[in-house]
């Protein structure tokens, strides 16, 4: 378990974050996700050890990482720019990164995660592109199998296939091993195919963090047709998106259909129509509820 207790970071005068505090249980794929300049990669950065808070503290399994060197051991951090000399190839790298992949089968492991992505492990990497160079700094990640694997904008610069490839293995890692993934990403769309719990963060803290298929079902569509012009102000339930044509409003609301036609019951109605939501409106309605800051 990851338990992160009234953490702040500041660079200079300016607070990034400011007395964060969650807990994320073992074996979660988190989809992590704020607009730009939130705080997301300095939360990886902070839990992979690379900066220091200036109060708080991230506990792995009880284990301090800012106290304890050994608790590095058990994770792995892709950035979003990989750190390679690259006039090397994969091959050399792997002889210098022993610190991670200090056995056998990560050799083999590694390898093996190069092949699935059609990496050569002979070329120097100054021939690679960026995606080239993103899936060997995954195929590092992935070989390492990690008890905690953190990744930065991974899906950045990711062919279709690349893509596919790398929701099966992180799928596959979280359910065999156990790893504990938390991924940084602005693709929505991808994270909806992998994670299971979601963080929104913003306003210097993480504003909302829980289970995805509660997220899922959290928000309700509906089209309502009067033969009267309503305003928002008119109503009396709880109301996060609304816009109106006329006498047709269309608006999201927590309320699930029985309620709100309870609800709506008293302004008569002519018609009510709940619509289907996607995993980004999901999101994006959660951001508004929860008032993040544009």
């Amino acid at each position: 378990m990851i338990q992160i207790k009234n953490l702040t970071k500041r660079y200079e005068d300016k607070i990034v974050l400011n007395n964060v505090t969650v807990e994320i249980p073992d074996g979660s794929i988190v989809g992590l996700v704020g607009i730009n300049g939130v705080g997301k990669s300095t939360m990886l950065r902070l839990m992979a050890g690379i900066y220091e808070p200036d109060s708080g503290d991230i506990f792995f399994d009880g284990k301090s990482i800012f106290q304890d060197e050994s608790v590095k051991r058990e994770l792995y951090y892709v950035p979003d720019e990989p750190y390679f000399n690259f006039r090397d190839t994969p091959d050399k790298l792997i002889r210098e990164n022993q610190f991670w992949l200090d056995k056998p089968c990560h050799y083999i492991n590694f390898i093996q995660y190069l092949n699935k992505f059609n990496i050569s492990t002979s070329k120097h990497l100054f021939t690679f592109s960026k995606g080239m160079k993103r899936q060997t700094s995954l195929a590092f990640g992935l070989s390492a199998e990690p008890k905690y694997l953190f990744l930065d904008e991974t899906f950045d610069g990711l062919d279709p296939l690349a893509r596919l490839t790398l929701k099966r293995e992180l799928i596959k890692l979280a359910e065999e091993k156990n790893t504990t993934v938390i991924i940084s990403s602005h693709s929505l769309r991808e994270l909806a195919d992998i994670c299971d719990s979601y963080g929104i963060i913003n306003k210097k803290n993480v504003l909302s963090y829980g289970d995805l298929d509660n997220l899922m079902y959290k928000y309700h569509k509906y089209t309502i047709a009067f033969d009267y012009i309503y305003k928002e102000k008119d109503f009396d339930f709880p109301i996060v998106k609304y816009s109106k044509d006329g006498s047709i409003i269309s608006l999201v609301t927590t309320l699930d259909y029985e309620e709100i036609k309870e609800r709506l019951s008293r302004y008569n109605p002519i018609d009510l129509t709940e619509q289907p939501l996607d995993f980004e409106e999901e999101f994006m309605l959660e951001v508004i509820d929860q008032g993040v800051e544009r």
